[in-house]
């Protein structure tokens, strides 16, 4: 059995030029060739073009490439904003078209960032130093200009059920909105100065767009307005969402310094990003207790501190890439079930005829 692969969070720290993490045995495998500056990608980024050796992408590869489990941090929020929005409806499907179409918008959207990151960090050659899975660019499985297509594919899917969405509530504000959406997705790795690659700004996009604006969005366009549980919620799905990001840029952090992207996790270094991840998984169960005192079935959605407290524990004490991917998985089974949860204590309460907006 091949040894599990290990790295030194410290080693660009000790050696600046070095683009391979270290290895314990033979689990890690490198580019068929250099990342170095033999080879640079469109961005002039070390990387160069992915093998082309690599055998064709499966119609398995191709939804692994979608990255399905991601689809938590679109479909979640939803749940949320739509559990909100019940408060100040007589039944809390009242508009479940409306919400229905929102669980469209997200998850075309959230598949079409999937595909456009990577394409764009495929052809730039930043996959050349990942240690999670492979890419279908990165990896040589699929044409660049195929990943292309797919992603424009599913931002053009998520536009048509946005405009239908704007359609049937008449605020057709909400296209600016839509637009800007779509735009944000794409430049997160794509263009020439991708903002994904800058500590701070990845974090802050995704807090807004997989936070407040999916939650409360949810809300406002069932009902026309946001209650207080709404925007709290927008919060909390916010800051699980960066830490899904941040996880996941903890595990690729020597990498990612290699490759020429300054994510958060490469700018505070190893420990501080490990406590960085802690408190956004613990700030949401604090939001909680808001919910727990006036709505008494919201204090059972402790229960995802069950999945929560160990990603934590992993994170802290992480060595390898495998065990990042780990509490990844964690985090997102912790936000999936925060959220849904929270929706549904409060649709309940809503059914049971004792529900009041604050």
């Amino acid at each position: 059995m091949a040894k599990q692969q290990r790295f030194d969070p410290q080693a660009v720290d000790r050696a600046r030029g070095s683009a391979r993490p270290k290895t314990t045995g033979p689990a890690t495998k490198t580019p068929g060739r250099n990342a170095s500056s033999k080879g640079r990608g469109k961005s002039g980024r070390p990387g160069g073009r992915p093998p082309a050796e690599a055998s064709p992408a499966t119609l398995g590869t191709w939804i692994s490439a979608a990255r399905p489990a991601t689809l938590a941090l679109a479909l979640a929020p939803v749940a949320l904003g739509t559990g909100a929005a019940a408060l100040l409806m007589p039944v809390w499907y009242d508009h479940w078209v409306r919400a229905l179409l929102c669980l469209a918008v997200a998850a075309l959207l959230q598949i079409g960032v999937n595909y456009a990151n990577d394409y764009s960090d495929g052809i730039r050659g930043t996959d050349a130093h990942r240690v999670g899975p492979a890419r279908l660019v990165g990896s040589g499985r699929a044409k660049p200009r195929h990943v292309l297509v797919v992603a424009l594919v599913f931002f053009g899917l998520a536009a048509v059920a946005g405009l239908a969405l704007v359609v049937l509530t008449q605020h057709w504000w909400l296209l600016a909105v839509g637009a800007v959406a779509i735009v944000v997705a794409w430049f997160y790795t794509g263009g020439r100065r991708p903002y994904g690659y800058t500590a701070g700004l990845a974090e802050l996009a995704v807090f807004v767009f997989f936070g407040l604006a999916a939650v409360a969005g949810t809300t406002f366009v069932q009902v026309g307005t946001v209650n207080l549980e709404s925007w709290l919620g927008g919060v909390a799905a916010g800051l699980f969402a960066v830490a899904v990001l941040h996880v996941n840029n903890l595990r690729d952090r020597v990498q990612d310094r290699a490759a020429g992207k300054r994510t958060l996790a490469v700018r505070l270094g190893d420990m501080p990003s490990r406590v960085v991840y802690a408190l956004l998984v613990a700030a949401p169960f604090g939001l909680l207790a808001f919910y727990a005192v006036f709505y008494d079935l919201a204090a059972y959605v402790y229960f995802a501190l069950f999945a929560a407290a160990p990603a934590i524990l992993i994170v802290i004490t992480a060595r390898t890439a495998r065990e990042f991917v780990t509490a990844l998985k964690l985090t997102l089974l912790s936000a999936l079930a925060y959220e849904v949860g929270l929706a549904a204590a409060l649709a309940l309460v809503v059914q049971a005829g004792v529900g009041a907006s604050t």
